[in-house]
């Protein structure tokens, strides 16, 4: 059993709006500081003493965990862990572990809401029944804006894992034909399509893929190039896979048709960032949040719970 008593949680307002329980993660050491922000300046103190940290988004790179002498456990409060220096934290001795699987159905739910949105163009036909257009209309609708059907069109899927697999499942319930990419410096699998042939082929496609150096700005001039006039590209992984500047000059080119995207290159995103200048419905812009329906946070800081419970009986669960 692993002798280990002071956790720190970093970034808990990141987590909750004041709705989640974190009974559970409480009771798993008999000390715990909660914070609900910590600003860089203030990682180092906050680590000083510390055995466990959990941490969302705050950034422990080299220097912070060099500075953290007890430090035996990092739990990322998320899938992805570009926020950890992970080739230190092992030369440390330091166990990292990430959360899995806890956010699906509300990625995959937001996944649809984006695509359903621009193929049914909701906010133009929302704006018609509220700017006098459907008033004045000689009829009993309003035709200024094409609707599309999603069954029997082609869904490209890059990066095939839990949320890939969430949304193919969905995808096949509305009609679609799904295809998958192969993944960007990976092993090519039998079925996968290279990723020129899925972008040609694809009315919709779908990135489900971590920032790593293979898959930064994945999606360039070239291969927005390649997309259908009136495909849509939907993005909930991560910002720095797509070329935001390659984006917004092919959306203006009318191809791709339109686009949805969760993330950005940085966040908070800067007030020039090319995706939140662009002003035209066919790109709509979440503020990351695909993953955060209340069940989803819970099951996150329930699972954050078991790792570190279990760590504490000698097993590291979901190592990375």
């Amino acid at each position: 059993m692993n002798p280990i008593s002071r956790g720190v949680l970093l970034d808990r307002d990141t987590l909750s709006m004041n709705d989640v329980d974190f009974g559970r993660l409480s009771a798993t050491l008999p000390e715990w500081t909660l914070h609900p922000l910590t600003s860089p300046e203030q990682i180092a103190g906050r680590l000083a003493d510390a055995e466990v940290v959990v941490s969302n988004k705050v950034v422990l790179n080299a220097e912070i965990l060099r500075s953290a002498p007890h430090l035996k456990l990092i739990c990322v409060a998320a899938t992805g862990t570009n926020n950890v220096d992970i080739k230190t934290a092992k030369e440390l001795g330091i166990s990292v572990a990430n959360v899995r699987s806890y956010g699906t159905p509300s990625v995959v739910q937001h996944v649809f809401s984006l695509i359903l949105s621009l193929t049914t163009r909701l906010g133009e036909h929302g704006k018609s029944a509220r700017d006098g257009t459907w008033a004045r209309s000689p009829m009993f609708c309003v035709f200024d804006y094409p609707i599309r059907e999603l069954t029997g069109k082609t869904l490209g899927i890059i990066g095939y894992g839990e949320l890939g697999h969430g949304v193919a499942q969905i995808a096949r319930a509305f009609g679609m034909e799904v295809v998958i990419g192969q993944r960007p410096g990976g092993d090519d699998r039998e079925g996968r399509l290279p990723l020129d042939d899925l972008l040609s082929r694809s009315d919709v496609v779908s990135l489900h893929l971590p920032l790593t150096e293979d898959t930064r700005n994945l999606i360039g001039p070239h291969e927005l190039g390649l997309m259908k006039p009136d495909a849509l590209l939907i993005n909930t992984a991560r910002g720095g896979i797509v070329d935001e500047h390659a984006l917004v000059a092919a959306l203006n080119s009318g191809s791709p048709g339109g686009a949805g995207f969760d993330v950005l290159s940085a966040e908070p995103p800067d007030a020039d960032n090319p995706l939140l200048t662009y002003d035209r419905p066919n790109l709509i812009v979440t503020p990351h949040v695909a993953w955060a329906s209340r069940e989803a946070r819970q099951r996150l800081v329930d699972q954050v719970a078991d790792i570190i419970q279990a760590f504490r009986q000698g097993e590291l669960r979901n190592p990375v």
